[in-house]
């Protein structure tokens, strides 16, 4: 079954720079996870592409995180105009959907880590107006906004103003990453719907990377969505489609009305992906296997677009 594809995080941006973060990648085609010619194939799509930077301690000399920033930014942005024949950039849920009226793909700009622009909430504003719909706090370090799953640390001050301003902009908060003690300070405080863009269920698979249940309910709670990772190592052991749909039958028995789950692959972010899952092009095959264990056409159209298309036309202004 081929449905139309709504996914919340991939690093394709980072994947088109290279590892030396100097190179200009092809999104039309290309070797990894993702391009426009194998999401093409699918019934609709829309890509949030993060633009992911950390204080790295590796950088070439002279780079900082901002220059990373910048060039994946420069490098998803070059793919757009370059491609405006079958991609466009959105905004709004209204144009996303309006893209794929046009029989186009939608990119929608994200936030993956915040040390490429200092972690100043004051520069929300620019990055909205640039398109940025969703952000993190953290990636896998400690910094001045809040602690990540690593390193444990609660939302600082800094932190609570940024999901604050955030918020008011219209960017969508995505906890992916936090911290368990920084995730419950958000939902202390939260206004609107939270994400997991990429975030897997720990009573599946017990990563730290990974929701508990009574944090996936309070996403719920919110009108939030979790994504799920195709990252093999939030999965499980061995790990093929039916490890999956575990994760994804996990949260339906937590939410049985389906509107909270969603996609969030990923992909050209990791090393290993499941048996059977190689790229974006794989995403009916997922479908299929949710089908055959029986899970309703409805229920799965939800999950592979309505829902988080749902969360970007609640917050996203």
């Amino acid at each position: 079954m081929n449905i139309p594809v709504f996914d919340l995080h991939c690093d394709t941006a980072l994947a088109l720079i290279g590892k030396n973060f100097a190179g200009v990648g092809d999104l039309r085609k290309n070797s990894g996870h993702i391009d426009l010619d194998r999401a093409g194939t699918l019934a609709g799509y829309a890509q949030c592409f993060a633009c992911f930077t950390s204080p790295w301690d590796h950088l070439p000399d002279g780079m900082t995180p901002l220059d990373v920033f910048e060039r994946e930014l420069n490098a998803i942005q070059r793919g757009f105009n370059e491609n405006a024949d079958v991609i466009a950039q959105a905004f709004t849920a209204d144009d996303v959907e309006r893209n794929r009226r046009d029989g186009k793909m939608s990119g929608i700009l994200t936030i993956e880590g915040t040390a490429g622009f200092g972690y100043d909430p004051e520069l929300l504003g620019t990055l909205h107006q640039v398109g940025f719909r969703i952000s993190t706090l953290t990636w896998n370090e400690k910094n001045p906004l809040a602690g990540s799953h690593v390193t444990g640390g609660g939302l600082t001050d800094l932190g609570r103003a940024y999901v604050k301003e955030a918020q008011r902009l219209g960017i969508i908060i995505d906890v992916s990453h936090i911290s368990d003690e920084a995730f419950w300070d958000i939902m202390d405080i939260t206004e609107k719907p939270i994400i997991a863009s990429h975030s897997n269920s720990r009573a599946v698979w017990n990563s730290s990377r990974n929701l508990t249940d009574e944090m996936f309910t309070a996403i719920c709670r919110t009108g939030g969505v979790a994504g799920l990772n195709e990252y093999t190592h939030f999965l499980g052991k061995d790990a093929d489609l039916d490890t999956a749909c575990d994760h994804i039958f996990h949260f339906l028995e937590l939410d049985p009305s389906g509107k909270h789950i969603a996609l969030g692959g990923d992909l050209d972010g990791c090393e290993a992906l499941p048996k059977g899952f190689e790229g974006v092009q794989d995403y009916p095959k997922l479908a299929r296997r949710l089908l055959d264990r029986g899970l309703k056409e409805s229920t799965l159209l939800d999950i592979f677009w309505n829902n988080a298309l749902g969360v970007m036309e609640q917050c996203c202004i």
